[in-house]
């Protein structure tokens, strides 16, 4: 069926004559009736009849007219929905974050940009950096926001959002809580880290290589964030975490930073993307959302 002709032909049916067509639709009144008379001579059946100075429906046309009513119908729906999609207004986006980002920055974020893009489907996966990386190039994450690192793995670009500082932290009746030391000594204290591929944990190590010191003795080792400072706030150990993690137990006076002497590292938080890829429309709206919320989230 020439759905062209079937759309001249509702059109005159919704509108009552050839001539009210051909003028809504910019096109001249031979024209539409040429396209009316062919879909008649393809079906083999009269649909239309002269009623006066209009036309009227023969009992096919009715029966056409209600399935093509339907069809233009969803055909209408389906211009709305692709428009609501490239607008950024509709659509599906994976997000993959480090701890840091996915407890302290994402949630007010996300929270905040689902009332106004409300058909957007937002899906959040935590993990460490390498995680994070990996879930990226397989193509489960459109966006990631990973705290720590400075690089970016070949095929992903990266762009920064925010520093944070890295503070030294232990329980507050600790022998140093407060106090200001070397990292030598700092060293002697065991420590809770994070597993292995934690971007604080290897910058940690890093520190300790380019210092030329001992590296800390592994007192505990946990998969979260939130058991790792539970610990110190229990009295064990020394941590090393971006200050927005502890900046709350430390104002409550739970746990308490140690200055290092000579060490003043910050945290950076950054967005990446799979280069050389266009973004879908909701990466692109949240995206411009995330860089124009992130002041408001992070001030104290």
């Amino acid at each position: 069926m020439n759905l062209h002709a079937l759309k001249l032909f509702y059109e005159t049916a919704v509108r009552g004559g050839v001539t009210k067509a051909a003028e809504a639709l910019h096109i001249s009144q031979p024209a539409v009736t040429a396209q009316i008379r062919n879909l008649e001579h393809e079906l083999g059946i009269t649909l239309l009849v002269s009623h006066g100075r209009g036309v009227q429906l023969t009992e096919a046309g009715e029966l056409l007219y209600g399935y093509a009513a339907k069809l233009f119908a969803l055909e209408k729906e389906m211009d709305a929905r692709l428009n609501d999609y490239r607008s950024g207004q509709l659509g599906k986006l994976k997000i993959a974050a480090t701890y840091l980002p996915a407890n302290y920055v994402l949630p007010a974020i996300m929270a905040s940009y689902k009332q106004q893009y409300e058909h957007v489907e937002l899906t959040l996966t935590t993990a460490n950096s390498q995680s994070v990386y990996s879930l990226l190039l397989h193509y489960e994450a459109e966006l990631a926001v990973i705290g720590g690192s400075k690089e970016a793995p070949a095929g992903i670009v990266r762009e920064e959002l925010m520093e944070d500082e890295l503070w030294f932290v232990v329980p507050s009746s600790h022998r140093l809580a407060n106090a200001s030391v070397d990292l030598k000594e700092m060293m002697k204290e065991p420590f809770i880290l994070r597993e292995e591929g934690s971007s604080t944990r290897d910058k940690l190590f890093a520190l300790c290589k380019l210092h030329n010191v001992e590296p800390p003795k592994v007192g505990l080792q946990f998969n979260g964030l939130g058991e790792t400072i539970r610990a110190v706030t229990s009295g064990y150990g020394a941590i090393f975490v971006s200050a927005m993690e502890v900046s709350e137990p430390v104002r409550q006076g739970t746990v308490a930073r140690v200055h290092v002497q000579g060490v003043q590292l910050t945290n950076p938080i950054a967005l990446y993307s799979r280069a050389g890829e266009e973004l879908s429309p909701a990466a692109h709206t949240f995206k411009a959302f995330m860089k124009h919320r992130m002041p408001f989230v992070l001030k104290p």
